[in-house]
């Protein structure tokens, strides 16, 4: 029996892993948040997938206000260690706006 089972499965409880929002600096289970990632071009864009491959990866809970205080803080800037492109900085506003 593998270590990540299910509750039902002997009284175990599943591994959960817990990722730090880089807007609000509180910590929420992975499946909670949403990556952005770094693309090979430069470009900072959300990764709905989870999955993107990128040199780079920071998450932010689901809100417009984790969003916009990592982008007015310049915590992105700081974590992707490059500016933020302004088009990127709208479409990521634009993307986490859906959460209010």
């Amino acid at each position: 029996m593998s270590k990540t089972a299910d509750v039902r499965s002997a009284g175990r409880v599943k591994h959960v892993p817990m990722r730090k929002c880089i807007g609000t600096g509180e910590r929420f289970a992975k499946r909670d948040l949403v990556r952005l990632v770094r693309t090979p071009e430069g470009r900072v864009v959300v990764d709905e997938t989870g999955k993107k491959s990128g040199s780079r990866g920071a998450y932010l809970s689901k809100s417009l206000g984790a969003a916009q205080q990592a982008l007015k803080a310049k915590r992105l800037e700081a974590e992707f260690e490059q500016s933020i492109d302004p088009a990127d900085a709208e479409a990521i506003l634009e993307y986490f706006g859906r959460y209010g």
